[in-house]
């Protein structure tokens, strides 16, 4: 039995997992960026970590079969399977309200920090910083060994990723407000996402 939820376009969703769960995160429509976090339950300063990730694996994208890990080298989620062209980014921070300031997109953007900031408050956690998401089928790719290109989703409608929790954890995902970059469409709508929790 497969329970089907939606992250609404331009926001977040928290969902808490017990280990072996097993889900797969949609890309609904194919274009959508999706910000996506886990934070071991009860102690939101352990979360899933680039950092350490890309350290331990020595590659800046993650592939079917990587294990990724926290902050504190803690095996998070298995990467079981991806329909989609892969490439997801690991570099870029999330956007945020002083993103949007910067770029001239106003100082009340809806945005990803944001949107994790609230999902962690419904479960009544607060932390002061806001962790490098792993961005779902976002196109970042590093040219010349040193200069990011930002490019658009390769991704096609129904496309998903497909991950196993290999701790307790509070998982968050954002579907990506932005509307500045080609990142993420570039067509200037968000939209909606879906995560399936698998049987």
């Amino acid at each position: 039995m497969i329970q089907r939820l939606t992250v609404p376009a331009g926001r977040g969703l928290a969902v808490a997992l017990a280990r072996d769960a097993r889900l797969r995160v949609v890309n609904t429509p194919g274009t959508q960026v999706v910000d996506t976090w886990a934070f071991v339950m009860g102690d939101p300063h352990e979360y899933l970590s680039m950092e350490h990730c890309r350290e331990v694996l020595q590659r800046i994208v993650f592939e079917p079969g990587d294990v990724l890990l926290s902050n504190r080298y803690r095996p998070m989620l298995e990467i079981l399977a991806d329909s989609s062209p892969g490439g997801h980014d690991t570099l870029i921070a999330a956007c945020s309200r002083e993103m949007y300031a910067r770029a001239g997109g106003g100082q009340e953007h809806a945005n990803c920090a944001d949107n994790l900031a609230h999902a962690l408050e419904g479960h009544g956690h607060l932390i002061p910083f806001t962790p490098a998401p792993w961005n779902l089928f976002m196109l970042a790719p590093v040219r010349d060994g040193r200069t990011i290109d930002y490019v658009r989703p390769t991704s096609r409608p129904g496309d998903a990723v497909e991950l196993k929790v290999l701790a307790d954890c509070l998982m968050v995902f954002s579907a990506c407000p932005d509307d500045l970059y080609p990142t993420n469409g570039g067509d200037g709508k968000p939209r909606d996402v879906a995560i399936e929790l698998l049987a």
